[in-house]
C-alpha cells in the first residue's frame, strides 16, 4: 500500500498517459463536432471572486464551494475572498455581463474545463471533475434546442454509441399537467422532484413520496394514471416496432398531453414548443433519436422551457442533459437573456467507453509510432538526426536515450507498445538505409532512409507485414 503522502488529495485523481490520451480523444471529437455547428470555445479562470459564486446554487451548493482564504497579512482573519470554480454556467453569466458589448447577438459557446466541489468523495463522485457545456444565448427560437440535440447526438455517434435517445420534455407542459391534475402551485417543485424518480422508484414509491410531501392524494393518483397510460402507449409502440416508430410514438405522446392539458394555456404553450422542436429535429434527420418523455423533470428549478437528457439503452443514468433557462444567465445584468444549454457527462462517457472497449487502437498506450534505437556510442548523433527527420515527416518518434544492447532496446519498445523500431547499423549507415522492425509481427526489413517515414505510415495504415531481414 503506497504511503498516504504519495496519493492525491481525497476526491482528486492523477491521470496517467493512457487516461489523458483517452480524455483528449473524446474532447477532440466533441470540439470538432461543436465547432462544425458554429460553437466557439470559451475558457474562464479556475478561481472566481467568492461573491460571484455564493448565492447562485442554493444553500446546499454554497456549502460545497471550495473557498480560498485571504493571503498575506490578511491570512489570520480566516476569511475567504476567492473560490474555485463550481460549475461553468455562473462563469458564463459573468462573462456575458462583462463583455456584453463585444459578444455577438447570438453567442454560441462550448466550454470544457474542470470544476471543483467540496463534496464527500464516493465511488464515481470526485471533488475535481470535468464539465463539458455547450450553450446558445440570445434567442428564444426552438431551432436552438434542435441544434443542441443534433450536436450532442452527433458527438455520441462519432464516439461509437448507437443505441441512445434524447429524452425531451418541457417545464411548461409539466406545469400544465400538474395544474390539470390538481397539484397546488406551491407543491409543483416537490411533485417534479418526485416525478423525476418515477423510472427509479416506480409508481408505489412515487405515491409514497407524494404523501410524505403533502401532495393531494387525488391529484397524485391522476398524475400516476396519466403516466401509466403513457407507459402503455409506449409498450404498444415497442410491440408494433414500425419504421420510424420513435417519431410516431413522440407524436402519439404529444397527442395525449394535448388531450390532458387542453384548457391549460401554459401547458398548451409547452406542447406547441415541443412540437416545433420535433419538426426541426425531423428536418435534421434526427427524429428517430428524440423521444417525448413527460416524466422527465431534471429536478432543477431554473429551467424555464424544454429539458433534455441523453440515455443509452441498458445503461443506468444519463450521458448528458440540459435545457432552456431564460432567467439565469442575465443574473449579473439585471435583465433576462434567452439561453439554452447542454452538458455532456464527460467522465461518465470515458468510463463507459473504457468498459465497452470503444476506443480506437490509435488511442492505445503507445507513446510513439516509432522508436529510434542507438546502435553504439559512435552512432548517437546519426540516430538523433534520424529521429528529427522522422518527426519532420509527421511521425511521433521516441529516441532511446542510451547505447544499450539492441535486445534491451527492443524489449523496452515492446513494453511501452511502440509498433516500430528504427535502427541504423554500420551496414545501413553505409548504404543510406534504415532497418525497421515491426514489434507486432517481429518482421524486419531495410528501406531507403528517405522512404522510412512513408513505409511506417503505409504499414500502419494497411496492416501489412514487411519481409524478414536483419540489421547490419
Amino acid at each position: 500500500m503506497p504511503s498516504a503522502k504519495t496519493q492525491p488529495a481525497r476526491g482528486m485523481r492523477d491521470f496517467l498517459p493512457e487516461d489523458v490520451r483517452k480524455r483528449e480523444y473524446v474532447i477532440g471529437v466533441i470540439k470538432e463536432v461543436y465547432e462544425r455547428y458554429g460553437f466557439e470555445p470559451l475558457e474562464t479562470p479556475a478561481v472566481e471572486n467568492i461573491e460571484t459564486l455564493t448565492g447562485k446554487y442554493g444553500e446546499e451548493g454554497n456549502q460545497l464551494i471550495f473557498k480560498i482564504l485571504k493571503r498575506g497579512v490578511h491570512e489570520g482573519t480566516g476569511e475567504a475572498d476567492l473560490a474555485l470554480r463550481y460549475d461553468l454556467t455562473v462563469p458564463l453569466a459573468r462573462v456575458v455581463a462583462e463583455y456584453r458589448d463585444k459578444l455577438p447577438k447570438f453567442f454560441k459557446r462550448y466550454q470544457i474545463q474542470p470544476v471543483w466541489r467540496a463534496d464527500r468523495p464516493a465511488r464515481g463522485r470526485f471533488r475535481e471533475f470535468y464539465q463539458c457545456d455547450v450553450d446558445v444565448l440570445g434567442s428564444r427560437s426552438m431551432i436552438v434546442e434542435a441544434e443542441i440535440c443534433g450536436a450532442a447526438s452527433e458527438v455520441l455517434l462519432k464516439l461509437g454509441f448507437s443505441d441512445f435517445c434524447v429524452r425531451l420534455n418541457h417545464r411548461k407542459a409539466l406545469t400544465g399537467i400538474l395544474g390539470v391534475a390538481g397539484v397546488s402551485l406551491e407543491k409543483h417543485d416537490s411533485a417534479l422532484i418526485v416525478l423525476d424518480k418515477l423510472d427509479k422508484i416506480g409508481a408505489d414509491g412515487v405515491r409514497k413520496e407524494f404523501a410524505e410531501r403533502g401532495i393531494n392524494e387525488v391529484a397524485g393518483d391522476r398524475l400516476l394514471t396519466f403516466f401509466s397510460d403513457l407507459a402503455s402507449l409506449e409498450h404498444a409502440a415497442e410491440i408494433v416496432a414500425e419504421e420510424r416508430s420513435q417519431q410516431a410514438l413522440s407524436k402519439a405522446v404529444l397527442g395525449r398531453i394535448v388531450e390532458f392539458v387542453t384548457d391549460n394555456e401554459l401547458g398548451a404553450q409547452g406542447v406547441a414548443e415541443l412540437q416545433s422542436i420535433l419538426d426541426y429535429v425531423d428536418a435534421m434527420g434526427l427524429a428517430d433519436r428524440v423521444r417525448i418523455d413527460p416524466s422527465l423533470a431534471r429536478g432543477l428549478s431554473y429551467y424555464t422551457g424544454a429539458i433534455m437528457e441523453m440515455n443509452v439503452k441498458d445503461l443506468a443514468g444519463s450521458l448528458g442533459g440540459g435545457g432552456r433557462y431564460d432567467n439565469l444567465v442575465g443574473m449579473f445584468l439585471g435583465q433576462d437573456i434567452p439561453a439554452c444549454g447542454f452538458s455532456l457527462g464527460l467522465e461518465r462517457i470515458l468510463v463507459v467507453m473504457s468498459e465497452r472497449q470503444m476506443f480506437p487502437e490509435s488511442v492505445g498506450t503507445a507513446p510513439a509510432e516509432v522508436m529510434v534505437a542507438i546502435w553504439n556510442e559512435e552512432s548517437i548523433a546519426e540516430s538523433i538526426r534520424l529521429a528529427q527527420e522522422l518527426r519532420a515527416a509527421g511521425l511521433r518518434v521516441d529516441l532511446y536515450p542510451e547505447a544499450d544492447k539492441l535486445g534491451k532496446q527492443f524489449k523496452y519498445a515492446s513494453s511501452v507498445g511502440v509498433p516500430f523500431v528504427a535502427v541504423i547499423g554500420d551496414d545501413e549507415r553505409a548504404q543510406g538505409k534504415v532497418a525497421l522492425k515491426d514489434m507486432r509481427s517481429g518482421e524486419q526489413r531495410s528501406v531507403a532512409r528517405d522512404e522510412a517515414a512513408r513505409f511506417v505510415k503505409e504499414v500502419s495504415r494497411k496492416g501489412a507485414e514487411p519481409q524478414r531481414e536483419t540489421p547490419g
